[in-house]
């Protein structure tokens, strides 16, 4: 019975907005009247009352509509309102005295009505709307269990955004105690009634002084280094922490004042991507794409990004079934306006290249199917070289025999100087795209970059398992480095790195700072609520083969310069002997085929070096 009058409620709440409206208008002007006369209207008073009033009436009730007064939700009442109000209010004025002018001559209408009506009318208009606010903010059901105190860091608009859901979300348990702001102007203000308590310094005391339970960081504009040091002060046990989503999703519009758990690229806090959709679309819109290794980590997110530029079609090419299979799930639910094939196969299959390309005829194709995995690449590396170079090469040739327009090879920075089997074949892989590029109408480009957080082959998947698993969580060495982002914002300077190619460039990105794996381990066991070294033990397991303990600076001012494209670099291209390289490539395959893996080695390092 109760869940039907509230659905009728619901249903007819445009209606009941109308009536309430308009009975307030009404009172406003009778009040008016009252007022004026003292409380003493005589007859001729109520003639004039009777004849205006429908005037009043119309007009208002139209313009209040024109305006959308009808169609607000009164619990999000805002400033806004207000003016939307006042302009109505103004608009029926000139509206009203016009048509009393013209039909009364004003003979025995008090001017001051106008006045007064407009006062108070107003005042009924915006007043039910705040109201109503206020009613569900302090007077909200009691049938909660009982709410958890938490601390806002950031009072600035996220923070008071925060502050207002909590407050108008009737199902929210949570309790704002206090802001925490590093603004020392602010210290000791209120806002919204809520106290501005301290600074991060101060957020262990005041979590006991007020029996926090949850911390919300709402600062999105925040950079990786500044969350980190927020947490360093967080590290408090039985407290959760989340985070109001970041900058780039402010801008887009599609923050949400709810929290969410903290994920860990919201570690690294780097700035928001700026690409060229323009320059993207150009290349992208009405072609058929090829995208190899589209079941794994970046391949699906260049699949995400790539529908946004309505491709004519998309070839999801990946040796990994289940992969493919979910990520066509997500196509058919979340992009059926796309059209798509999923293909199951080997790039080192020619025969089965041929056909694809035969088939679909591919104008752009993103490469990013590989063997990343260093420590395995190192004892096999015979994987290696079949599946990053000679796989590779096939896919580089067949782009150029069936002329398609772009090829863009998705690489690492593990290729810059490689120490390791993985590093080697992808450098190796580099110069074979250089070399096609030289003699083909393709254009060819590979795309550098480092470690992308939450990929399948990065550290944070490992260490969320030995975390849940309690432990311990193993590390290489205590200093060991590396450079990371997100997969999205990789996805996106993919995109617009593709755009960029002519003749076989070799793009870097800017990896911004590098990050200690030690300290991230640590923030990550803390997101959990946990202790380092106490709850969860840390221990190091000794660099692993190929491994460096520093990857290599990705940007040499030197010798890299800068493209018009925000945080993408060109590499100078190393000069080399195309000839030369496809006969030591002759002599990698034969070491290949007799698994002779030291040979192997001794071959790329020697291919390395032409």
């Amino acid at each position: 019975m109760v869940m039907n009058l509230k659905e009728l409620i619901l249903r007819l709440r445009r209606l009941i907005i109308i009536v309430t409206q308009l009975i307030l208008v009404i009172c406003a002007y009778l009040l008016a009247f009252f007022l004026r006369l003292d409380f003493k209207i005589d007859s001729n008073s109520w003639q004039i009352i009777l004849k205006t009033l429908p005037i009043l009436v119309c007009f208002k009730m139209v313009i209040f509509g024109y305006l959308g007064l009808y169609s607000g939700l009164w619990r999000y009442a805002s400033v806004d309102d207000i003016w939307k109000i006042i302009k109505a209010h103004v608009l029926a004025v000139l509206c009203f005295v016009p048509a009393i002018a013209f039909i009364h001559t004003f003979e025995g209408f008090p001017r001051s009505i106008i006045a007064i009506d407009f006062i108070l009318s107003f005042c009924f208009i915006a007043g039910i709307r705040f109201v109503s606010r206020l009613f569900r903010e302090k007077f909200r059901s009691e049938y909660k269990t009982k709410r958890k105190n938490a601390l806002i860091v950031g009072a600035g608009e996220a923070g008071v955004m925060v502050l207002r859901e909590t407050r108008m979300n009737l199902k929210s348990n949570i309790e704002i105690v206090g802001f925490i702001d590093d603004d020392s102007r602010k210290r000791n203000l209120r806002v919204q009634g809520v106290n501005i308590l301290g600074t991060r310094s101060d957020i262990p005391s005041v979590v006991e002084e007020y029996g926090v339970e949850e911390i919300i960081i709402a600062i999105p504009s925040a950079k990786g280094e500044e969350i980190r040091s927020i947490i360093a002060y967080c590290k408090i046990p039985s407290v959760k922490i989340r985070i109001v989503p970041g900058l780039q999703n402010l801008i887009s519009g599609e923050l949400e004042a709810k929290p969410r758990e903290i994920k860990p690229e919201d570690l690294l806090g780097r700035d928001t991507v700026n690409i060229n959709k323009e320059e993207i679309k150009d290349y992208l819109f009405e072609k058929v794409v090829l995208v190899t290794g589209a079941g794994g980590s970046i391949g699906s997110a260049l699949c995400r990004q790539i529908v946004n530029f309505n491709p004519k079609e998309i070839l999801l090419f990946d040796h990994n079934e289940n992969d493919v299979y979910y990520l066509g799930i997500e196509f058919l639910t979340k992009y059926r306006h796309i059209k798509f094939s999923t293909i199951i196969g080997d790039i080192k299959d020619i025969g089965l290249l041929k056909s694809i390309f035969s088939l679909y005829r591919p104008e752009i194709i993103f490469h990013a199917a590989a063997h990343k995995h260093v420590p395995l690449m190192e004892g096999n590396p015979g994987a290696a070289v079949k599946n990053n170079i000679i796989g590779s090469r096939n896919l580089i040739y067949a782009a150029n025999h069936y002329k398609a327009e772009r090829f863009i090879f998705i690489s690492t920075d593990k290729a810059v100087n490689p120490t390791s089997v993985m590093g080697m074949t992808k450098r190796i892989v580099e110069m074979i795209l250089q070399a096609k590029a030289k003699i083909s109408k393709t254009k060819y480009m590979a795309v550098r970059f480092g470690n992308v957080l939450g990929s399948n082959g990065s550290v944070i998947p490992l260490f969320k398992r030995q975390i849940e698993e309690g432990g311990p969580l193993t590390i290489t060495h205590p200093e060991v480095k590396r450079y990371f982002m997100s997969i999205n914002e990789a996805a996106q300077l993919v995109l617009q790195a593709g755009s960029m190619g002519e003749a076989g460039e070799i793009f870097i990105l800017d990896m911004g700072e590098q990050i200690k794996i030690l300290d991230l381990a640590k923030e990550m066991i803390i997101l959990y609520g946990l202790k380092p070294d106490v709850d969860i033990k840390i221990e190091y397991i000794g660099l692993r083969p190929g491994e460096k303990l520093f990857e290599e600076t990705l940007l040499n001012t030197e010798r890299d310069k800068a493209t018009k494209a925000d945080k993408i670099y060109i590499a100078k291209l190393d000069s080399f002997d195309s000839k030369i390289l496809r006969e030591k490539i002759k002599d990698l395959e034969r070491a290949v085929n007799v698994m002779d893996n030291r040979e192997i080695v001794k071959r790329l390092q020697e291919i390395i070096k032409i």
